[in-house]
């Protein structure tokens, strides 16, 4: 078997790796125990590359968990560059709520791989509090948030969402919530009136 080259993937092997992600996150999220060889076939690969990306359901489980990390992270910045400080918080606030939903079907698979699934050894924390501090950091610059606000109060403000139950309006019930987080971070905002 060739080694894998750390080295940019072709496009189709690209695709192919998003796709087995995305199944592999939907199936995993319905049940922990769902054959590898279910996700290759939904994901439209043969067992070959399937295994040539991931050779084990530990390392898919950890990877499906790190993909989604890096994209709530890479959200951040897109947001930054095109919304107002308060409006990249708001709109990531109700993306945190879905990968908060997604982590919630993933909890029993990361048990089993990591032995927990809450705080800064789970994998992808170190990006999404990354993304938090640059999210505060611009909304502290523009006044918008109460200035002695920190990612740690942050995080814990807004730790009801993984409280939601996800086969509810879980929507609803989380963009409720999040705006009232949202109105308490401003109070005292120096830039509010």
């Amino acid at each position: 078997m060739e080694p894998k080259s750390d080295g940019p993937q072709r496009s189709d092997a690209q695709r192919n790796r998003e796709r087995i992600l995305e199944v592999a996150l939907a199936e995993l999220t319905r049940a922990v125990d769902v054959p590898l060889s279910l996700i290759a076939k939904k994901a439209g690969v043969g067992q070959g590359t399937f295994y040539r990306n991931f050779p084990n359901r530990e390392a898919l489980v950890l990877e499906v968990y790190r993909h989604e990390a890096q994209q709530l992270a890479d959200a951040a910045t897109e947001l930054l560059d095109t919304r107002t400080p308060d409006q990249a918080l708001r709109e990531w606030m109700d993306q945190l709520a879905r990968f908060a939903v997604a982590k919630a079907g993933l909890s029993d698979a990361m048990r089993q791989i990591v032995g927990t699934t809450d705080g800064p050894a789970q994998p992808g924390y170190a990006l999404v509090v990354k993304a938090i501090e640059a999210l505060l950091a611009a909304n502290h610059e523009a006044g918008t948030l109460r200035p002695d606000l920190t990612s740690g109060d942050f995080i814990l403000a807004v730790a009801g969402i993984w409280q939601i139950d996800a086969g509810g309006d879980w929507q609803t019930q989380s963009a409720r919530l999040l705006d009232i987080v949202m109105d308490g971070l401003c109070a005292g905002a120096p830039g509010r009136g």
